[in-house]
């Protein structure tokens, strides 16, 4: 049996990453469920005293904004989406930048960083295809150690963070093609990899750890180790969010809006889908000069693509009916 290992996870069943102000100071809360250990770090349990305290002293206006806070509370709890472990395997199975943090040997004893593209392999392993000149190439060379730092939202420094250590090793021979085929996947226009001063390097990973809530009233953090991670699938769904998200954004984005009115029951201004998975989608909305992301449950599972639209025409079936 698969086991989390220290883990705090105040977002299993609610988004990583809903930001909302609430009352007169603009105090961004984080919009997350208590964990189902019951389990909170200190940090987050003295922000969460820090914002409660903050809350008692705001004026009466403030009322609608804790009323409108505690409605997205409660549909966000109920909202179903992927374990932790799934989430952050699918992440990095669908991400291709991040930063490679070495260990330098020009300045000996600090860590050096850079901003690399990977791809994954079968088993979540990242490859980073690297040229002897760079000066990470070189630290790996003399020391494997790594770590490989990867974030859902760059803008967002509240949405999921991920950091995977690990060793950097060459890939044999015998690998080479199936590595080089599943890095031009998501590198298409990767010609230097052929280049003669260029190898394929795979992190091997040690321990994944994530972060999310950071700056926020939850904080929820933890870490798996290799067996753990290695086996979690990625979400089959996942791969469809650009397509999906696309055509919706473009072609849908009334449709969007009112599915999140009616899922959430939050006359929000406007809702644009940020990303998919087979339990459902993630928004940024709007309501009243406010921004902040929403997860919006499926029905029921996606089994495929085809299974995605028919959800999504069955959900906007539902909320025409309430669309004024």
């Amino acid at each position: 049996m698969v086991m989390m290992r220290s883990v705090v996870t105040p977002w299993q069943t609610c988004p990583l990453f809903s930001l909302l102000p609430l009352n007169a100071r603009n105090t961004p809360l984080i919009l997350r469920s208590t964990p189902h250990s019951g389990r909170l770090s200190m940090a987050a349990s003295s922000q969460s005293t820090s914002i409660q305290n903050q809350n008692q002293n705001v004026p009466a206006g403030a009322g609608a904004d804790d009323n409108m806070f505690q409605l997205i509370q409660s549909h966000q709890e109920k909202a179903s989406r992927l374990p932790p472990i799934q989430e952050i395997r699918t992440l990095l199975d669908r991400s291709v930048r991040g930063v490679l943090s070495t260990i330098s040997q020009k300045h000996e004893g600090y860590p050096s960083g850079s901003m690399v593209d990977f791809a994954c392999d079968a088993d979540g392993s990242p490859i980073l295809a690297v040229s002897s000149l760079a000066l990470h190439t070189k630290d790996l060379t003399q020391n494997p150690k790594c770590s490989l730092l990867v974030a859902k939202d760059p803008e967002d420094r509240t949405d999921l963070l991920v950091t995977l250590h690990g060793d950097a090793i060459p890939v044999s021979e015998k690998d080479q093609a199936a590595i080089r085929t599943a890095y031009l996947a998501r590198h298409p226009d990767a010609f230097w990899v052929d280049f003669g001063d260029f190898q394929f390097m795979r992190i091997e990973p040690k321990v994944v750890r994530y972060v999310s809530g950071v700056a926020t009233a939850l904080l929820g953090s933890g870490e798996f180790n290799n067996e753990e991670y290695k086996a979690a699938k990625v979400d089959p769904i996942a791969q469809f969010s650009k397509p999906v998200a696309s055509h919706m954004n473009k072609d849908h984005a009334e449709d969007t809006k009112a599915i999140v009115q009616h899922s959430t029951s939050i006359p929000v201004d406007f809702a644009y889908i940020l990303d998919l998975d087979a339990l459902g989608f993630n928004v940024k909305a709007a309501y009243q000069g406010n921004t902040f992301k929403l997860r919006i449950p499926f029905p029921r599972r996606a089994v495929d693509r085809k299974d995605v639209k028919t959800l999504i025409v069955e959900m906007l079936h539902a909320a025409k009916p309430q669309v004024s």
